[in-house]
């Protein structure tokens, strides 16, 4: 009778083969932590070092400054805005890459890495030209009806949302081409119609893909300067963001300013990816 061997646990053929070290192995090793190290680690650790150097003290003096709290909040309201139009656009556009064959699927497959490729200067300048209320395409017909974009909060949500657009997208799109369409057309072999499969099926399958588009969005959104400072005029107590807060304090020789609110921009984002770590799945890792 032949001998029956039991398969390993899941969690083990999971597991990439584990593959000899050699010299090359440590060498690759010291250059990516070398490498993370200067680029990353350091100016963050320098960030907050000066951030503390006398204490609480350059926190508490910029949360007590009214101008800076209102560009906190402006930051704060514009990431908002952005993450939910991103999440509702990202997830629709992502649908119809995968699930939809139609004409010109490869151009706007192209098209949405823009953003990732052109300069924020360059978004900002193109959005001047559509929506400026003075010679824009749009932006005169706008003005008629009393709706300002440039050098307004429309216009900064406007920016913001454009240049995190793809980061949303590239994270579901794979997602959705893994899960495939079985479960999909099981259900509505069923009967089930086309909402009950997205929010029994489609949503929770690519729900985590979601939450880290999220989060990259926020951290992009919160980041984001080149584009705001072209289309929103840097006007104080109104269209200043906290990234602007940053740039004016450190030009007017506020370094310790400058710091303290760039930590706290830096540790929302790192807050949402400690989160995000601790609550999702160990086969998701």
């Amino acid at each position: 009778m032949p001998e029956i061997v039991e398969a390993p646990p899941v969690e083990e053929r999971r597991r990439a083969p584990r593959v000899g070290r050699t010299p090359t192995t440590y060498v690759l090793r010291f250059v990516a932590t070398a490498y993370l190290f200067l680029l990353v680690a350091w100016p963050v650790s320098l960030v907050v070092t000066r951030t503390f150097d006398g204490g609480f003290a350059s926190i508490q003096s910029l949360l007590e400054d009214p101008d800076t709290v209102v560009a906190l909040q402006l930051s704060a309201y514009v990431a908002f805005f952005s993450v939910l139009i991103n999440t509702l656009f990202g997830v629709g556009i992502s649908l119809l890459l995968v699930r939809q064959q139609f004409p010109g699927k490869r151009v706007l497959n192209a098209l949405l890495d823009i953003p990732l490729s052109v300069s924020p200067i360059v978004v900002g300048l193109a959005l001047v030209l559509v929506y400026s209320g003075r010679n824009g395409w749009f932006g005169s017909a706008l003005s008629s009806i009393g709706f300002q974009v440039i050098f307004s909060t429309p216009g900064i949500i406007m920016a913001t949302t454009f240049v995190a657009l793809p980061l949303m997208i590239r994270e579901i799109v794979p997602v959705l081409e893994e899960i495939g369409i079985e479960q999909e057309q099981a259900a509505q072999s069923l009967g089930a119609n086309a909402m009950q499969r997205f929010w029994r099926i489609t949503l929770p399958s690519i729900k985590w893909g979601i939450v880290y588009g999220v989060v990259l969005t926020l951290a992009r959104s919160l980041g984001e300067f080149g584009a705001v400072k072209v289309v929103s005029g840097n006007v104080l107590g109104q269209t200043r963001t906290a990234t602007l807060v940053v740039e004016e304090k450190y030009l007017n020789f506020d370094q310790q300013g400058a710091y303290a609110t760039a930590f706290l921009l830096a540790m929302v984002s790192v807050a949402c990816i400690v989160v995000v770590a601790i609550i999702r799945p160990k086969n998701h890792a």
